[in-house]
């Protein structure tokens, strides 16, 4: 056998190898057998009485009656009403119903006219009345809802003590006091109902940018441009933790609703997940190319949502530390997000318009546009009111559920200050959702509430619906 093999020439191995599989490509051993012609047409013809085989049987139906009446077929006039009775009422029900309505120079036949005297049921002479009928009717075109009439917001208290900017506003669980961080670099608590003074807290060596009091436990929490991130014992007035890791300002946190979970960020383009207790930073959420302007956080998934200058939101999973989805509709930075306290949405705000998002996928649902300005906050209250407040010192108030716009506004400035210095920074409802504390550029705390004397005919809904706004990204 050795020698046979080295007798042929590689040459002769190569055209033999080729030989065989030319030979075994020829004959298509792999190949599907030819379709049998019998099998293919019994296939065709079940398939199309499966589908067909109703319609053909009323054609039938209807031909054989104009046959018997004498009435076109083809007639172009009124619609066939077709009834969904069942046969219990004989053909008699069927054919009648699939006769054309209205056919000049034809009179229904006599059987037919005096059909309420043979006792057919759910027919009178004008033909068939029952429940069941579906007559082929244009449906009537989509129609927006009409908003909820929600009163009027008016100015009743102006609160003054700060020396520079008020950039950030936080309301206490107890919803007996709030808390406001400025410029100035001091965190001054007032009484909600008085509006007085009740405490300053100095330690931040920068403006103070976010505020977050806890509640679960007796802790305020502070962030600023300094890159600090502070947890005060509101027991003893004192900072007891640092969380230390940002590499730039913080400008916005966000407190877990049910984990101690502490969520900053700031213009590092990150969000970071701290560990409340031990100070630990679990995650950083990394995945914004700039500034992360405000982060929101919920007990359902997504249990994080940040956004940022880099006109996108993302939604973020606590437990991996990744971005679940990257929402990329606005065009513009977006500095405000916020969630509605029921509904489990949320809505997002830049200069091209806001936007009314559906968890847990980030669904679009609707564009709010019209507030033509730098946005910088954004605050939703049970009552399904949203307010938007910009940096030229406009507030505008919409009916959530709907986009309605049902108040502009814009509040005077201190007296001495510029008009140039008009510009809401934050803003906050209180708890019951009666009082909206705005934190402005002139310096001050302007508290609003819901006019009582406003009811629907004095300030009524002028409501002009844009259909095709929803389908606008």
């Amino acid at each position: 056998m050795g020698e046979d093999i080295q007798k042929h020439s590689v040459h002769t191995l190569v055209f033999r190898s080729l030989k065989r599989t030319h030979d075994m490509f020829l004959s298509e051993e792999g190949g599907l057998p030819p379709l049998d012609p019998k099998a293919v047409s019994a296939w065709r013809s079940s398939k199309a009485k499966d589908t067909y085989g109703p319609i053909v049987e009323l054609v039938e139906k209807q031909q054989e009656l104009a046959r018997k009446t004498g009435i076109p077929t083809n007639y172009p006039g009124g619609p066939l009403a077709l009834t969904n009775k069942s046969d219990q009422d004989g053909e008699a029900t069927q054919s009648l119903a699939l006769m054309p309505s209205g056919i000049p120079g034809h009179q229904l036949p006599q059987s037919s006219a005096n059909i309420s005297a043979i006792g057919i049921p759910g027919y009178a002479s004008g033909g068939p009345t029952n429940n069941n009928t579906q007559s082929l009717v244009s449906r009537k075109a989509p129609t927006m809802p009409k908003p909820q009439w929600h009163p009027p917001w008016k100015l009743c208290r102006v609160i003054s003590g700060h020396i520079g900017w008020v950039r950030c506003v936080a309301v206490d669980p107890t919803n007996e006091w709030f808390c406001t961080g400025s410029a100035d670099r001091v965190i001054k608590i007032w009484d909600l109902a008085s509006g007085k003074l009740k405490l300053s807290l100095t330690g931040h060596v920068s403006t103070v940018r976010a505020l977050q009091v806890s509640p679960r436990h007796p802790y305020l929490f502070s962030a600023g441009e300094d890159r600090q991130v502070k947890c005060w014992d509101l027991e003893y007035n004192k900072v007891i933790r640092h969380y230390h890791g940002h590499l730039s300002a913080v400008y916005s946190m966000a407190l877990h609703p049910t984990i101690d979970v502490l969520v900053t960020c700031g213009r590092d383009s990150t969000a970071r997940v701290w560990d409340m207790r031990t100070k630990a930073n679990i995650h950083t959420l990394t995945g914004h190319t700039n500034t992360v302007a405000s982060v929101v956080c919920q007990a359902a998934e997504p249990q994080i949502i940040t956004s940022s200058h880099d006109s996108t939101i993302r939604l973020w999973d606590l437990a991996a530390g990744k971005s679940m989805a990257t929402l990329t509709n606005h065009k513009k930075s977006v500095r405000a997000v916020a969630m509605h306290p029921n509904l489990y949405m949320f809505a997002s705000a830049s200069p091209d318009n806001i936007k009314q998002w559906k968890c847990p996928e980030g669904k679009f649902i609707q564009n709010l546009p019209g507030h033509n300005a730098i946005l910088n906050c954004l605050a939703i209250n049970a009552d399904n009111v949203m307010v938007s407040g910009a940096d030229n010192g406009s507030l505008h108030f919409w009916d959530f559920k709907t986009g309605y716009n049902f108040q502009r506004s814009q509040a005077p400035v201190q007296p001495g200050s510029m008009d140039s210095e008009a510009g809401v920074f934050a803003m906050a409802f209180d708890h019951s959702g009666s009082r909206l504390i705005t934190a402005e550029a002139d310096k001050t705390i302007k508290i609003y509430k819901e006019d009582d004397e406003a009811n629907e005919e004095t300030h009524p809904i002028n409501w002009k619906p844009d259909l095709l706004k929803r389908r606008r990204y």
